[in-house]
């Protein structure tokens, strides 16, 4: 009997928005079985903390923020700490376990929707790892009403050797496609104007029941055609994965954005052999050269690691060549860290962590300064913006098609008429940059 008679929970969501995803389906869950959701910790005697376990600068963050959550459990009697996600798949030892004995409750993956019943004391936490969400699945939206992070699968079947996903999350399972589009009908019912489309690899939907049929180009294209003004952005695609058929998808449909985000990781062969990347740099090269061809107005996102094992100094200075010749609309860069578990923590040749520092330093000075340079170039031009939040003095902001929300840059509108909302499209002349940000303003609909 954990927490019987606890009825008001308070949530922090840590990490990426697949685990917001999650968060919405838990607080869902809680909801539909009486619980109340409270935005003030002081108001609650349960506090959720849904974490996130991908690297070391992850697992400190929801460190921090159990501490934070044992002194809220210290200032008052009868109240309970549950520790969500994937700190507690990763904590296969009891170390975390051992060392925040007050919290109550580690869930695993599996309990997201079971949750009330574990609480009510007539379940138990779950250790295997193959739970997905469906349309029926409770949800309480906790983005914007205007933007949903739509979740197509979960779990992960690549074993890219750095990587922990599978032994946190499982393997690969996607939705049936006839459950996606409900949700979608369902989300547009509601106002909803922009879908996140999110999973461990997008790209890989439907691999796993390949006599379904269903592929993300099906998917796409299906959703293409539902009745609804919204549009759609893919995250965490895989080069490994792309077809002709879903180039043509993309490029052809009018609600799926002109952005793709595609984490390549590296571009020196002998390394992305090592990551067991499943393609090599000829392939990369050849499929963004594709991508831009086929795809008017594209905006690539990719993701770099450096100091990976056996990574030289000509290595890096091929990575950074490459960056500067692709020139990358949006770029993020991480240096490596060894995850327990995983096969790159055993290889040799390890770089010193400050290397791999410096080197993600550099090549983030480098794309920043190419950003800024790009979106001067943007000033000027005609561009339809999505509203997502409005000020008291008549100030917004508000994101183009370059821009994934809470990843990327913003857009800035000194003065915004009064007929405009949050979920409005705007249509916006950019008149100026602020940093890596471009400042608009709003522009009768028509001109280009």
């Amino acid at each position: 009997n954990v927490l019987k008679m606890s009825k008001v929970f308070f949530t922090v969501s840590l990490g990426c928005p697949k685990n917001l995803a999650d968060l919405e389906v838990i607080s869902g869950s809680l909801l539909q079985s009486g619980f109340i959701l409270s935005d003030d910790p002081e108001l609650a005697d349960v506090y959720i903390i849904n974490s996130c376990a991908f690297i070391p600068a992850a697992r400190n963050e929801a460190e921090a923020e159990i501490k934070k959550a044992i002194e809220w459990k210290n200032a008052a009697p009868g109240r309970k700490i549950i520790v969500s996600g994937c700190l507690g798949a990763y904590d296969t030892k009891g170390e975390y376990r051992n060392k925040y004995p007050e919290v109550d409750l580690w869930p695993g993956i599996d309990d997201v929707e079971n949750l009330p019943a574990i609480l009510g004391n007539s379940g138990k936490v779950s250790a295997t790892k193959k739970y997905l969400c469906s349309e029926k699945s409770p949800r309480l939206q906790l983005t914007s009403p205007h933007l949903a992070y739509l979740k197509i699968a979960d779990g992960c079947n690549n074993r890219c050797a750095y990587c922990a996903i599978p032994n946190l999350r499982g393997a690969l399972r996607s939705r049936p496609m006839k459950s996606i589009l409900s949700e979608v009908e369902n989300r547009v019912a509601s106002g909803v104007k922009e879908f996140v489309v999110v999973a461990q690899d997008v790209s890989a939907y439907g691999m796993d029941r390949p006599k379904s049929g269903e592929n993300l180009a099906g998917l796409l294209r299906a959703i293409d055609s539902l009745d609804g003004d919204f549009k759609i952005r893919l995250l965490y695609t895989h080069p490994a994965h792309y077809s002709d058929e879903l180039i043509n998808v993309i490029a052809a449909s009018e609600k799926v954005l002109p952005y793709i985000d595609i984490p390549l990781q590296h571009i020196s062969d002998h390394l992305l052999k090592t990551m067991n990347r499943h393609v090599g740099a000829e392939e990369i090269k050849n499929l963004l050269t594709k991508l831009r061809e086929r795809i008017p107005h594209l905006v690539l996102r990719s993701t770099f690691i450096t100091g990976f094992p056996g990574e030289t100094d000509a290595d890096y200075e091929l990575l950074a060549k490459f960056c500067r010749d692709m020139k990358f609309e949006r770029l993020g860069v991480f240096p490596f860290a060894p995850e327990p578990g995983t096969l790159a923590a055993k290889l040799p040749d390890q770089v010193p962590a400050e290397v791999a520092e410096a080197r993600a330093t550099n090549l983030m000075k480098a794309q920043i300064a190419r950003m800024k340079k790009s979106q001067k170039q943007r000033v000027g031009t005609h561009e339809t913006i999505i509203i997502d939040g409005v000020f008291d003095d008549g100030s917004a902001w508000g994101r183009s098609y370059f821009d994934a929300p809470e990843i990327d840059n913003i857009v800035i509108f000194p003065h915004l008429p009064k007929k405009y909302h949050p979920g409005d499209f705007c249509e916006a002349q950019i008149i100026g940059t602020s940093r890596c940000d471009v400042i608009a303003k709003a522009v009768t609909k028509g001109r280009k």
